[in-house]
């Protein structure tokens, strides 16, 4: 097994943790819901990795940017932290922002697709 599978299975639960955590707050960008809670809890935890800090955009959504280390190379990653609008509620098995683990899959809005073990 290489280095960085063994940290992800040492960490495994830590890190599903974080996601779930982030998952439960809802980020419906077209609703306006709960974008900067989840903007703060993004910026929480890029915190705990290195400098990061909200920037405000007139009109718009916070941007959270942060650096991570130094070195010779960079790496730029962009993502965005809305989700679309879970509606029709009424199809979910159980509700858009809990986080429920079935058959090894992490089933929330916005949740990646995931693979149990």
């Amino acid at each position: 097994m290489n280095k960085f599978d063994e940290y992800v299975n040492l960490n495994r639960d830590r890190f599903l943790t974080e996601l779930r955590d982030m998952l439960h707050q809802p980020s419906v960008a077209a609703q306006n819901l709960g974008m900067r809670e989840m903007a703060e809890k993004v910026l929480a935890r890029l915190k705990k990795l290195g400098n990061a800090r909200l920037i405000e955009v007139e009109g718009g959504q916070p941007v959270v940017y942060a650096e991570i280390g130094k070195g010779k190379r960079t790496l730029l990653i962009y993502d965005h932290y809305d989700v679309q609008p879970p509606e029709p509620l009424e199809l979910w098995e159980t509700g858009p922002w809990e986080a429920v683990i079935r058959d090894g899959k992490i089933f929330a809005r916005g949740s990646p697709i995931t693979r149990g073990n």
